[in-house]
Order: structure tokens, then C-alpha cells, then sequence
């Protein structure tokens, strides 16, 4: 069984809300998972599908280039899918007499990886 990963860092994104989005299309259909990923609402599902879509190119790109593979591309699958927690970015915000409050701006980094069902 072949698998094909991708990564992106630091994306301006809750994990917390990005796991919820990752939960819909773990273990499914690659196809299924990115009709998913196009009609759902959030803000979090664009940068999981553009994630999702490199894992697609790089599996085409190695069946391409090592001939032993024989991937079968429509038989690709979401076989894990991680959100973990990145950077924090801290700003202050002012409140009253004269304290500061914190805002604290989320990252996370994405990692995919495909496989297809041998």
C-alpha cells in the first residue's frame, strides 16, 4: 500500500474548529472528500482542501515518475488527517482602567496523507 502525504504550516486557523472539519472526510473516498470539503461553509475547509489537493498531486506525480507503484488514483482514500496546534500570535486589546486584555490568534499545521486500497 502506497501513501502520499502532504503538509502546510502556520494557517491561520483554530485547531480546534479545523478537527472538526477534519473529522467529516477522514477515512473516505478521495472524490467524496473533496465534494465535501467544497460545499461546506466554514473558512476552515479552504485551506484542508487545498492540503488535501497536494496529497492528490503527489500521489499522481510519483505513480508518474517510479513505474513499480501501479497507483490507482481512483482508488485513493484519506488515510489519516492530523490538525495540530501551531504558533500563537498574542495581541493586546485595551479594557478599563488602564489594563490589557489578550487576544490570542491561532495556527495550526495540517498534515494529509492519502493511500490507495490495495
Amino acid at each position: 500500500m502506497a501513501e502520499f502525504k502532504a503538509h502546510k504550516h502556520s494557517v491561520r486557523m483554530s485547531p480546534r474548529k479545523g478537527r472538526l472539519v477534519a473529522d467529516l472526510i477522514r477515512g473516505k473516498k478521495v472524490g467524496e472528500a473533496v465534494a465535501i470539503l467544497k460545499n461546506l461553509e466554514t473558512t476552515c475547509a479552504e485551506p484542508i482542501l487545498k492540503t488535501l489537493n497536494s496529497a492528490i498531486a503527489n500521489a499522481h506525480y510519483q505513480n508518474e515518475q517510479k513505474e513499480e507503484l501501479n497507483v490507482n488514483l481512483d482508488a485513493l482514500f484519506v488515510k489519516s488527517i492530523l490538525i495540530d496546534g501551531g504558533t500563537i500570535l498574542k495581541r493586546m486589546t485595551p479594557r478599563a482602567k488602564g489594563s490589557g486584555y489578550k487576544i490570542l490568534k491561532r495556527t495550526s499545521h495540517i498534515t494529509i496523507v492519502v493511500a490507495d486500497c490495495k
